[in-house]
């Protein structure tokens, strides 16, 4: 049994979404695949030698932090960890979702070294675990506390989850939270582990095809619906509530600004509705500024996330620590992240930072 088997499973798609499809007429199998969903949890440190020349024409050895990838197949059960299939040292294989979920993996710890110093989820080399084909036409992917679990979708709405490099990226955010500020996963908070994951996903695919912010997409999930959905993408970072509006699957429920905030009790308090307001801010910030994200917008957001943030961090709070860490940066900084929350109705107009 897995030590990850009463882990929350972070998926990627709300239930909220789910429970929609689940009652859907036109799509039949997924429908079935929403319900079936909805009911169904190291080795040794790795380094690199990166060769080169220098200007005296000599050899020059470096080593660095490199992946520790083991990716397997459940065959289409919901038996964890499966077979494995593919380690780091093994050419690529015949199937496209192994492939896929090797190569997402390590963008994402790529991601992570070059933009924040950050080896691994732990920043210790931990191991990059995943397991493809969860499951029977199973629609989401999740972290489990352990490892990455990818369903292949039911083929009407959802396609094969490793196709989309922000929800493999926003996954394995969710072990990055785990082991800094281990946001609990309930109201603001869980919102604010939903939204962290949001963006160290829109940064992997930012940084690994070299995407300034004004180029970017913002999209979360871009490549998993089919064409027979009416939507572009799970969730819009830059504009919450606009990712689809579809006759079966409903529209976007995001509020863009805390007027818009959703009280419930359902999807554990709103966790992947309200992420939303600080993904705008985070987008707002990371476009003001300029550049890459992943740089003065991603450091602020990463300082605050590992500073000493509260496992109960309000929005508040986290905007409190986000305007501490880009004060740290520089004063533009500093003025850019309060215009962010400010935007989004976390600030208002005049309001300080909290002292508490």
């Amino acid at each position: 049994m897995s030590s990850a088997e009463h882990f929350p499973r972070y998926g990627v798609v709300p239930s909220y979404l789910l429970a929609r499809l689940a009652a859907s007429g036109r799509f039949p199998k997924a429908a079935a695949a929403a319900r079936q969903t909805l009911t169904a949890g190291r080795p040794p440190f790795r380094a690199r030698i990166d060769l080169s020349i220098d200007a005296n024409g000599d050899l020059v050895a470096q080593l660095s932090d490199a992946p520790n990838r083991t990716i397997s197949d459940a065959g289409n059960t919901q038996q964890l960890p499966g077979a494995v299939v593919r380690t780091e040292d093994d050419d690529p294989v015949h199937d496209t979702a192994v492939n896929q979920a090797f190569d997402g993996l390590g963008a994402t710890f790529e991601m992570l070294l070059a933009a924040f110093g950050r080896n691994s989820l732990d920043d210790a080399g931990a191991p990059l675990d995943a397991t493809v084909h969860y499951g029977v036409d199973y629609d989401n992917a999740f972290w489990d506390g352990e490892r990455m679990v990818f369903g292949d979708g039911d083929g009407e709405v959802f396609q094969r989850f490793t196709g989309s490099l922000t929800v493999i990226g926003h996954e394995l955010a969710h072990g990055v939270v785990q082991h800094t500020a281990d946001l609990e996963y309930q109201g603001q908070p869980g919102a604010l582990n939903e939204s962290i994951a949001d963006v160290l996903g829109a940064l992997t695919e930012q940084y690994a095809l070299g995407q300034t912010a004004d180029r970017a997409s913002w999209l979360i999930g871009a490549e998993i619906f089919t064409d027979a959905v009416e939507g572009s993408a799970l969730r819009s970072m830059i504009a919450p509530g606009t990712a689809y509006d579809d006759d079966e699957l409903g529209k976007d429920p995001q509020p863009d600004h805390m007027s818009g905030f959703v009280r419930t009790t359902e999807d554990n308090g709103g966790v992947h509705i309200n992420s939303g307001i600080p993904n705008r801010a985070f987008a707002l910030f990371a476009r003001d500024l300029g550049g890459n994200a992943w740089e003065r917008a991603g450091t602020v957001w990463y300082r605050a996330l590992t500073g000493g943030l509260s496992r109960t961090a309000t929005f508040t709070q986290f905007a409190d620590a986000t305007l501490a860490a880009a004060a740290t940066v520089d004063a533009e900084t500093e003025a850019a992240a309060r215009r962010a929350w400010t935007a989004v109705g976390v600030y208002e107009g005049d309001r300080l930072p909290s002292t508490d």
